[in-house]
């Protein structure tokens, strides 16, 4: 039996929330609880609706998106965050992501990306848009021996675990990877585990070997 997942929306723009709630109820197991137009009062909302995830906006009046993230933390709120903003910028998804949110996409390209993160979120997976992503993976594309042309097509791994992949083969430690993709020591490790599990491969240079085969790194 499909679980129904509880949303929260999180925005001071009526017509956003409008948009992207009938795009939401076209999926079957998805619920919109309710929705917060104003910073002060999402909390509570999510909490008197038990709304599974909310949908928050970066930029809510009189209590930011980032306020209302710390707020969730503090107060060990087991609502899944994904963060919508208008904004790409590194310092700001470092940020949200420390404090606990599990997905940032960015408002042009909500409409197309909003149900995957939304199911991803839920399943205890980070999101990232794909403008997002290209900007975080920009952050190590320097390295020499990235393949910048590289393209993977497997259909068991996820684009995070590719990410992983990469970052192992180009000898990024675990610590470094975190601080790349801004998330915990413990989700890199976690992911690694998963991948050699989906993979069969024993060791980091069996890893190595994957991405050298599928052509991510150069040699």
């Amino acid at each position: 039996m499909t679980t129904n997942i509880k949303i929260h929306l999180a925005d001071d723009h009526q017509v956003l929330i409008d948009g992207l709630s009938n795009l939401l109820k076209t999926v079957p197991n998805f619920e919109v609880a309710g929705s917060s137009l104003d910073g002060t009062t999402v909390y509570d909302d999510v909490i008197f609706n038990q709304a599974d995830v909310l949908i928050l906006d970066i930029s809510m009046p009189k209590k930011d998106g980032i306020e209302t993230l710390k707020e969730f933390k503090e107060k060990k709120a087991t609502c899944k965050v994904i963060i919508l903003s208008s904004y790409d910028d590194l310092k700001i998804i470092k940020e949200v992501m420390k404090l606990g949110a599990k997905a940032y996409l960015t408002k042009n390209c909500a409409g197309e990306n909003i149900i995957e993160a939304v199911e991803a979120v839920h399943d205890g997976q980070e999101y990232f848009s794909d403008a997002v992503r290209k900007k975080i993976f920009n952050t190590f594309k320097d390295n020499p021996k990235l393949n910048q042309n590289a393209v993977i097509e497997n259909p068991i791994l996820s684009p995070r675990e590719i990410e992983i992949i990469i970052l192992i083969a180009l000898e990024y430690s675990g610590k470094e990877i975190s601080e790349k993709l801004f998330i915990s020591s413990h989700t890199v490790e976690t992911h690694r585990k998963n991948i050699m599990k989906k993979l069969n491969i024993k060791s980091t240079i069996g890893l190595v070997k994957y991405a050298l085969k599928n052509n991510l790194i150069n040699s």
